[in-house]
């Protein structure tokens, strides 16, 4: 077993458990609890991880977060209709479709 990923955003980490899952890839949540023991534990370490269930896995795991980081950072856009500004990873307005 081999940590792939943590983060403070848990839905980040539910979206590449599922990413991984549909590709595959045998993988689980560590931690996914631990928020509650913030305070008497550093609070990072209460973070989420994404754990691989098999280390001959994590090159196409790694290289699959790595994309999806990437899709993330995409800057944020304006709609040329209603001028609602929309996040990057949006491919059409939130607001007016």
């Amino acid at each position: 077993m081999i940590k792939l990923f943590t983060s403070e955003n848990r839905l980040k980490v539910w979206q590449i458990k599922e990413m991984l899952e549909e590709a595959g890839i045998p993988c689980f949540i560590k931690n996914e609890y631990a928020i509650g023991g913030a305070g008497e534990i550093a609070p990072f370490d209460a973070w989420p991880e994404v754990w691989l269930t098999d280390d001959e896995w994590l090159n196409r795991a790694e290289k699959m977060v790595a994309e999806l980081e990437v899709d993330d950072a995409k800057p944020s856009w304006v709609c040329k209709e209603c001028g609602e500004r929309n996040e990057g990873t949006f491919a059409i307005c939130w607001r007016c479709n």
